[in-house]
């Protein structure tokens, strides 16, 4: 099992970022996520955030081992081809540990006040575009020309290349029908988020259903999704939720600590939880 740290991009929790992520290196978490909202509103603990792909960009440089992502990133939010180039650059610089986060995003406010609010059918087609045009300048030599409903390039050069070939892992964490059809197109780290109706086994299938029909059923792997900072640590309580992702085919287990807790969670959880796994 692999196991990957979690925490908000809420500006209030930075010190204790800069503080737990250089230590999980240490410990041997497999990665690090950060969501990556501009604005969670008023409910969700409010709009004073930091800037993800900066605050990870920030963290490579201090550490050796752990890989950095989104969880996620919602790709009708930025021009794709800028974002192209963003996560590029991370992988270069922090040697090919880098992780793209793939969703087609939730937040109205945020999107009216820095971007473009659609339908949920629009931003779905954005996210399968602008991923079709985020894959082309990964990957392909020389210059990319793209013409599309939404998304246009006209002799776009992205070098250097991204140093994990073919590209850095895409991670989705969709709940809805299309965006698990998605999954098992384009992902290779798929969550089923604990608050998908049909639940894991449910979400599961579709995924590997989609992920049937392009011929890449092996390129999958799946993680659980653990809100530990919702609730008091419980070593105990997280075990059977490590064992049970396990049972399920899980490779990897995404997990978060209490905020006043936190430091002390995670060493706990490294010394007693990680090795039995």
């Amino acid at each position: 099992m692999k196991f990957i740290l979690q925490a908000g991009n809420w500006a209030s929790g930075w010190e204790l970022i800069d503080r737990a992520v250089p230590m999980a290196d240490d410990y041997g978490f497999w990665g690090f996520l950060m969501p990556d909202h501009y604005m969670w509103g008023k409910d969700r603990g409010g709009d004073s955030t930091l800037e993800t792909w900066i605050v990870l960009s920030y963290l490579a440089g201090k550490t050796k081992r752990i890989k950095f992502g989104t969880l996620v990133t919602p790709i009708p939010f930025r021009p794709p081809g800028m974002l192209a180039k963003e996560v590029s650059t991370l992988d270069i610089i922090s040697g090919g540990r880098t992780i793209l986060g793939v969703g087609a995003g939730w937040s109205q406010t945020e999107f009216e006040g820095y971007s473009v609010w659609d339908e949920p059918k629009v931003r779905v087609d954005k996210t399968v575009e602008g991923l079709e045009l985020i894959l082309r300048l990964w990957e392909s030599e020389g210059k990319v020309d793209h013409s599309g409903r939404y998304y246009s390039a006209k002799g776009a050069v992205l070098e250097p290349k991204p140093v994990q070939k073919p590209h850095p892992p895409l991670l989705f964490g969709g709940v809805g029908k299309r965006m698990l059809s998605l999954a098992g197109r384009f992902g290779d780290i798929i969550v089923i988020p604990p608050w998908y109706e049909g639940g894991f086994e449910a979400g599961k299938k579709v995924v590997v259903a989609s992920a049937r029909r392009h011929h890449r059923e092996d390129k999958l792997s799946f993680a659980e999704l653990s809100f530990g900072f919702r609730e008091k640590y419980d070593r105990q309580a997280i075990t059977a939720k490590v064992e049970a992702a396990k049972k399920s085919g899980c490779e990897y287990f995404i997990v978060g600590f209490p905020g006043e807790t936190y430091l002390e969670s995670m060493d706990d959880f490294t010394k007693n939880v990680m090795p039995q796994f």
